[in-house]
């Protein structure tokens, strides 16, 4: 069976971020990602990852003004200079946390801005994201985000990421495969994670419809997470995912697939 890793930016939202360290590991858990660690210091959260023994997995770069919808910086010609210094940010926060694997979010193709343009500042911003984080042993991660959630975000495909991945030729830059977006933009999902398996670094999980816990919707999670064990994936599989009733009442779903 996979090792999942608790998202606290999802999940036990009913306690303040810094108390769901701890109740990650009362239910269970060795990893946490989240999203954006930025509003706190880094010495807080390395002081609950460290008391309470988990593993820091991943975190994703600055992404901009995320509640006024932004979502990423590096398809943004304009926002060069700001996307090289959220690198800096997030390395610094990484370094100090042990976080080994980092997003970066793509963001949403501007109005103004031609889609062969933003290409090309994308794969520019992908190089050198992944040459400052290299030297720190630290993986670069990219995800296809499905439209339906983001209308407008840029990368949106598998096929897509792997072209990106061969063209930037930056050895540590990766894909990170959600299951939940992969399954509402282009399905197929089993013969797509054999087939993209060398290029992933990260999973995430969440049923479709509705994002929340494995074996709500129609995903057969069961025979992917076997498939998992079966291809000899040993990465962590992120519980991106919105719990339907409160985070501890869902977590019955793990007895089922394990």
């Amino acid at each position: 069976m996979p090792r999942f890793c608790a998202n606290l930016s999802l999940m036990f939202t009913e306690a303040p971020f810094l108390d769901r360290f701890a109740a990650a590991r009362a239910s269970g858990f060795d990893g946490v990602e989240f999203l954006f660690p930025y509003a706190f210091d880094a010495g807080q959260i390395g002081e609950r990852l460290a008391r309470q023994h988990l593993q820091p997995v991943l975190h994703n770069l600055p992404a901009g003004d995320w509640h006024a919808g932004e979502r990423g910086l590096a398809c943004d010609p304009r926002r060069s200079g700001e996307f090289q210094d959220s690198v800096a940010l997030a390395l610094d926060y990484a370094s100090a946390l042990g976080v080994r694997r980092l997003h970066c979010l793509a963001g949403i193709v501007p109005p103004a801005i031609a889609r062969e343009r933003a290409h090309e500042t994308y794969i520019g911003n992908l190089r050198f994201a992944a040459a400052a984080l290299a030297p720190h042993g630290i993986d670069l991660l990219i995800e296809p985000i499905n439209t339906y959630d983001m209308p407008g975000y840029f990368l949106t495909g598998s096929a897509q990421a792997a072209a990106v991945i061969a063209e930037c030729a930056a050895p540590n830059l990766f894909m990170q495969y959600d299951i939940y977006h992969m399954q509402r933009m282009e399905g197929e999902l089993a013969n797509t994670i054999r087939a993209r398996l060398p290029l992933i670094r990260h999973m995430q999980a969440a049923d479709n419809p509705g994002r929340h816990e494995p074996g709500t919707g129609e995903i057969n999670y069961r025979y992917l997470f076997a498939l998992l064990d079966e291809l000899g994936y040993d990465g962590w599989v992120g519980c991106e995912y919105h719990p339907r009733a409160g985070t501890m009442a869902g977590l019955d779903w793990r007895s089922v697939f394990t």
